[in-house]
This record gives C-alpha cells, sequence and structure tokens, in this order.
C-alpha cells in the first residue's frame, strides 16, 4: 500500500467462504477460504473457540488453507479462520463433521445419491461430501455463533455451502460471549475464584475486560442475575464479597469492547459455598488458573531483565509486568524436543491444582516455539539454608519448628491433591521477604500426580535427600517427599550415598543433636523410614508431639551451632559453581551497576566493559583443553530387579558432548534407562530393574575440539 498516495488500506474481506464438510474417520479434510485486503494480513485458526492445535495452515496472502492429516472424531467441531490487518478484522467459520468407523457403514447407502460432480469438486479438496445432509444440518446447528458475532450464517442448502449474510456495515461490533462457562476453584465460605476462556472473536476490536454475574439459589427470572464486577481485565476473577455461606450460587461472564458488551457466556455448574471460613495465619492471597498462550510472547507482556539462575530445564530471568510494575520470575524452558515441551507443559498443568499460601503460584504461561515459559511469583528473600546461617538471624529449635509448619502445611496441600513434590531439598525452600521467617516451595520440575489404579516409579532425585523407593525403582507414595536439613546418609560419592540411603540405616550424629529434644529426634525418626507405609503422613507430621513445641521457651532457647550447615551450603555451593568462566562473567555483569540493561532475549548476556571482556578472553584461552576423567567408572555388582547407578565425572573446554555405549552400542534412553548430565561435569547412567541381560562393559565416550576420551566400567547383574 502506497500510503503517500493517500489511499486507505482496505479490510480483509473473504470473497471465498470457508465451506462445511464431512469426512471419514482416518482421511485428510482441508478447509480453504479466499480473502482480498491490503497487506500484510495475518490469519489463524480456532478450533471450538480454542487455538487450533492439530493441524497445518498455510497462507499465501490470499488463500488460506488448513490441513488436517487422518482426522480422529475429536477433529469434528467448529473451525474460525480470522484474517486481520491494520484497517480491521474479519472471521469465517466451517463446520466439520467426522463419521467414525462405526458410522460409515451405515450411511454408505445415501453415497451413490450424491450428484457427481459434488463428489469430484470435494475429492479435489481432499474431503467426503457425501454424508446424509441431516447429519450434517443437525451437527452444524449446535455450532454457537452470536448473533453480534462478525459473521451470520444462514441456513446452508448442500452439506458443503455457506452462505454469508450480508451486514449493513462493516464495522467493529460486540464480541461474542466467552466461549466457555466459567471454572470454579478455591471456594470457602465467602469466596472463590472462576476463570473462563475469551470470546472466539472480538468483533474486529480489542476486548477491554468482562462483566461477571451471579444468580442464587431460588432464583429463577432471567432478570434475577446480579452483577459482580464490570471491571475484570483479566479471564479470572475472586470473588471476595457478597456470597453467603452454604448458598448454592452459578455465574456467567460478558465480554465488552470499545463497541458494547456481548451476550452472556455459558452458565457454570452450581456450586455450594463452604460452612465457615478456615482461619489463615497470612493475608488471602489471589490465586490464579493459568492456561499456556500460544499466541502471544512473553516479551509482549513483560520486560526481561537479569538472569536469576539456571539448571537442567533452562533458565530463570526476572521479568517486570509492562502495564503494573509487577516483579516476576520466568522460568524459560528448553522447548525444541518433544519430551522437553511435554514436561513443561506438564509443570505448568500441575501448578494450577497448587493454590496455597505455601507455594509458589504460576502467573501467567506462553507457548512460542521453540521457547516455553511459566511466569512465576518473584521470591526475593533467597534459600532458607542462607537465612539461617546468616549472623543475624538466631538459629533455634523452636524456630525450625516453625519453619517445619509451614513446610509441611504446603506439602499436606500438595498431598490433598494426591500430588508429589519429589525433590524437597535444602535448595528448594525459600524465603518470602528478607527479614521475616515466612517461607514457600519451589521447583515442581519433577513433581507428579499420583493415580491411585497406576503406580509410579520415578529415577530422578538428588542422592542426598532421595528416598529408597526411588533408588530401588519401586512405586513412590505420598511419603516419598521426606525433608531432611543434614543429611545422615551423605557419602563420600554419590554411590555411596545412594548406598547408605538404600539401606536406611543412620544414626544422631552427637556432635549435632546433642542439645535437640527428643521430640525434635522422634519426629526425624518418624520420618526416616525405610518402609514407605510407616513414614508419617505430612497431616500426622502436622499433629507430631514436636509441632506443639513451647513457642514460650523460645527466649531461652540456646543457640544452635551453624557450622555443620555452612559446610553443607558451601558443598552445594562448590558443585554449583561449574567452569570458572560463568562465575566470572556473571560477576562482572553485577559489578555493572551503574548500566541499566534490558535483554530481548534470554540468549542474551549482559555487556562487558574491555576490562572484563579481556579478562574472560584470557580465561577462555588457558581453560581450553581435551576431556579429563577426574572421577571414572567402577565395577559393580547389582542384584537383579535393582537399579544400578554408573556415575563419572569430567572436565574440558569446551564443554565435551557424552555418548554412552553398552558394549558397541549407543545406549538409547527409554522408560527404565535415564542419562543425567550436571552442570559441573558429573555424568551418570540410571538402568532400573536390570537383569542378566543387563551384564556388560559400558563405556562414557567423551568429545570436544581437542580430543576425545573414555571411561569403562562393568556391570554385573547377578544371576
Amino acid at each position: 500500500v502506497n500510503l503517500s498516495s493517500g489511499k486507505r488500506p482496505d479490510p480483509p474481506v473473504f470473497i471465498e467462504p470457508l465451506q462445511d464438510c464431512c469426512v471419514d474417520e482416518g482421511n485428510d479434510f482441508t478447509l480453504r477460504g479466499v480473502l482480498t485486503g491490503s497487506q500484510p494480513i495475518t490469519v489463524w485458526w480456532l478450533h471450538n473457540g480454542e487455538v487450533a492445535r492439530f493441524g497445518n495452515p498455510s497462507f499465501d496472502g490470499r488463500e488460506m488453507r488448513f490441513v488436517v492429516r487422518e482426522c480422529l472424531p475429536e477433529d469434528a467441531g467448529a473451525y474460525t479462520c480470522l484474517a486481520e490487518n491494520s484497517a480491521g478484522k474479519t472471521s469465517c467459520c466451517a463446520a466439520v463433521f467426522v463419521r467414525d468407523f462405526e458410522t460409515i457403514r451405515s450411511v454408505q447407502n445415501c453415497v451413490s445419491n450424491v450428484p457427481t460432480s459434488a463428489s469430484k469438486s470435494s475429492l479435489e479438496n481432499g474431503t467426503s461430501p457425501q454424508s446424509p445432509k441431516d447429519e450434517l444440518q443437525k451437527f452444524r446447528g449446535s455450532i454457537c455463533t452470536s448473533p453480534t458475532g462478525s459473521d451470520q450464517f444462514s441456513p446452508v442448502s448442500t452439506p458443503r455451502e455457506v452462505i454469508p449474510k450480508k451486514r449493513a456495515n462493516s464495522g467493529t461490533e460486540r464480541p461474542q460471549p466467552p466461549a466457555s462457562c466459567p471454572v470454579i476453584s478455591l471456594v470457602s465460605a465467602t469466596s472463590l475464584v472462576l476463570s473462563w476462556s475469551g470470546p472466539c472473536y472480538d468483533g474486529g476490536s480489542a476486548v477491554l475486560g468482562y462483566v461477571v454475574e451471579v444468580k442464587s439459589q431460588g432464583c429463577v427470572e432471567p432478570g434475577d442475575w446480579r452483577e459482580l464486577t464490570a471491571q475484570c481485565k483479566s479471564t479470572s476473577y475472586r470473588v471476595s464479597s457478597g456470597l453467603q455461606h452454604q448458598q448454592e450460587y452459578w455465574f456467567r461472564v460478558r465480554a465488552y469492547n470499545a463497541v458494547g458488551v456481548s451476550e452472556p457466556g455459558p452458565v457454570s455448574p452450581v456450586v455450594k459455598m463452604e460452612q465457615q471460613d478456615k482461619p489463615q495465619e497470612e493475608d488471602p492471597q489471589a490465586f490464579c488458573c493459568v492456561s499456556i498462550d500460544s499466541s502471544q510472547k512473553v516479551t509482549d507482556h513483560y520486560v526481561l531483565q537479569e538472569k536469576l539462575g539456571m539448571g537442567k530445564f533452562g533458565l530463570v530471568f526476572k521479568l517486570v509486568h509492562k502495564e503494573t510494575g509487577r516483579v516476576c520470575a520466568g522460568k524459560f524452558y528448553k522447548g525444541r524436543r518433544a519430551k522437553e515441551r511435554e514436561a513443561a507443559r506438564k509443570e505448568i498443568e500441575l501448578m494450577n491444582f497448587l493454590h496455597h499460601p505455601k507455594l509458589v503460584q504460576c502467573l501467567a504461561a506462553y507457548d512460542h516455539k521453540p521457547e516455553m515459559v511459566m511466569v512465576m511469583e518473584f521470591i526475593a528473600g533467597g534459600e532458607l539454608f542462607e537465612r539461617i546461617v546468616d549472623d543475624s538471624f538466631e538459629h533455634t529449635e523452636p524456630a525450625s519448628v516453625r519453619y517445619m509448619q509451614q513446610i509441611l502445611k504446603g506439602i499436606a496441600f500438595m498431598h490433598q491433591q494426591r500430588i508429589v513434590h519429589l525433590d524437597l531439598k535444602p535448595e528448594n525452600i525459600v524465603c518470602v521477604d528478607t527479614h521475616g521467617t515466612s517461607i514457600k516451595i519451589i521447583d515442581f520440575g519433577l513433581a507428579s500426580k499420583l493415580d491411585e489404579n497406576t503406580p509410579l516409579k520415578v529415577m530422578h532425585g538428588t542422592p542426598e535427600f532421595v528416598a529408597p523407593e526411588v533408588i530401588n525403582y519401586e512405586p513412590v507414595f505420598l511419603t516419598t517427599d521426606i525433608l531432611s536439613g543434614e543429611s545422615p546418609f551423605q557419602g563420600n560419592s554419590d554411590a555411596e550415598t545412594l548406598a547408605l540411603v538404600t539401606a536406611a540405616q543412620w544414626e544422631f550424629d552427637e556432635e549435632s543433636f546433642d542439645e535437640i529434644t527428643d521430640e525434635a529426634k522422634n519426629f526425624i525418626s518418624s520420618l526416616l523410614n525405610k518402609d514407605a507405609r510407616r513414614r508419617m503422613t505430612s497431616e500426622e507430621a502436622l499433629a507430631h508431639q514436636w509441632m506443639t513445641y513451647d513457642s514460650k521457651a523460645l527466649a531461652t532457647t540456646k543457640s544452635l551451632s551453624k557450622d555443620k550447615m555452612k559446610r553443607f551450603l558451601a558443598r552445594q555451593k562448590w558443585k554449583k559453581t561449574g567452569k570458572a568462566l560463568l562465575a566470572l562473567k556473571r560477576m562482572a555483569q553485577l559489578s555493572k551497576s551503574d548500566i541499566s540493561v534490558s535483554p530481548t532475549s534470554p540468549a542474551e548476556d549482559l555487556p562487558l566493559s574491555p576490562e572484563a571482556e579481556h579478562a574472560l578472553q584470557s580465561l577462555e584461552r588457558k581453560m581450553q583443553g581435551p576431556p579429563q576423567f577426574i572421577q571414572g567408572l567402577e565395577d559393580q555388582t547389582v542384584a537383579p530387579g535393582s537399579s544400578a547407578r554408573l556415575s563419572c565425572h569430567l572436565t574440558g573446554y569446551p564443554d565435551p558432548e557424552v555418548v554412552w555405549l553398552c558394549g558397541k552400542e549407543p545406549v538409547m534412553e527409554s522408560p527404565t534407562v535415564q542419562i543425567e548430565y550436571e552442570e559441573d561435569g558429573r555424568c551418570t547412567l540410571v538402568l532400573a530393574k536390570v537383569g542378566p541381560e543387563d551384564t556388560n562393559v559400558y563405556t562414557c565416550t567423551a568429545t570436544n575440539d581437542h580430543g576425545e576420551e573414555c571411561c569403562s566400567a562393568k556391570l554385573i547383574v547377578q544371576e
């Protein structure tokens, strides 16, 4: 468009609308349309009001297609194509009916009655239009289109013809209603949280907000709906007033834009309020159910700031919301492989079940390939252990009770949802702020929901804190979530540590527990039980006598030694440090406090001064070297059905690529074979439920630009 000529851009208009179609299960179908309008035009597809996930869209600036290969019955429904440019928006809908294998034979008599010309036209589109007319008409009628929507549809004269009605004008209109009924959660005596999906089409003007309405039990007239708020700016809302305990309510939502308010969306199921509010130890927290946003990027709403940390999953960055200024944390997942994306999606979905003040909350989620991001609360206080060893904080037994109570409350809530954390350790307990004693549990990357009918077996965790059933690749329980400050199973190596955990042999160190009460020792003993069924549950732990430790004794209780805890932290920091290059680079960035930088991508680093850059280059040259094993593999003999862990520790720069061999064949990951690679160079091959066939020589091969090094060990499975 030549704007200098004064010509206004033309809004997109469908000159060939999408057509309804019927297709047999297992066949392909294609939805096709043609539009005109000034470029550039952006096109996207919805399926039943949600972003279409299964299908291949294409658009050449004029013709759009949406192809679904080998369709299934769940691919049936309403498909909407939305087109937008700088001059406006438009949309077009079509119905797809999928006949499953059981009904195909019953309609074959109708196929022969369809004219040949229609058959030829449909085959060119990859569809099967020869279904009964009344089947499609009935299905088409079940698709709800708002009378205020962008396009209205007349009754169809053939199973594949759609006739758009002419509108009085082509301007913007009211949005369609929200696509889903409100989902209700966090119900108390007088409050609850509502979550819903936005409208399929916004009427050509951005949705500005939502109107939330309620109707109580006994109200049957249409006018009995009462407005709770007309200014909700998101797709979730906490109702904190106007509700009575033990009353029943229904809820519905309307969307509005600059033109007007939509018709009401679907009505929620009835909900009965609780009998009475449970006392809370701290201010109520607004929770929200998060759905993954696939249409926008995290940088559309947040400004990226400095990197906060890293792990196997990816990176954590500090974020600031562009509108509210709220500081958050963004967990950027490695999302190039399907396995990584599924793990990220699982963690995000689990977070919707973890609405509790003692559990870190998920605030938003984005899926913009290849990147997946979860936005979380920013917890500013740091790790709990760091707080305890700080000289300005006193470490006493009553203080430990207060921390443990908070941890158990969070874990008890998780367990009520049948969710296990599976990675409870000191690093995952953090302080809410820098001056108080309130804590939260973080990092649910290994968490799983238990199914009573399907035992869950896992092969991950931190050696010092993992439970025996995990090491033995046995089903895990809710009581697998155990926590210990100073690990009583700490060995000189991971193999020794895991052996001590499996044996569950331990004793109280006289130096560490000399002045600890018998109630505390009994509490610990009741948790560190090899038999998961004999361990205390989280509810039993909360009711333990130690949890009622007399808080009045706090002032006279002797401060406990922090020496062992400081040594533990030093050891953990050394493990995490990894390459000196990374440490120096981070310190150089942090020292530049006079420079404010907002990277546009989490892969970018903060700029360094010429002096720091020179130091880094010098250090990098000195660090260059071939792979070397500073700790090799060791031969092992294990019993059938147990787990084997072959571990080694290597160095080298650049970081070596590692390949494991069983004999001469590469080892591939599977449900019973897992390969772990830590940032500090530790490599581990985990084999679960080994049998005699697993007896072999296993080799770890490490390669980088400077050479190759191998390390081997023999694994013998006793027969």
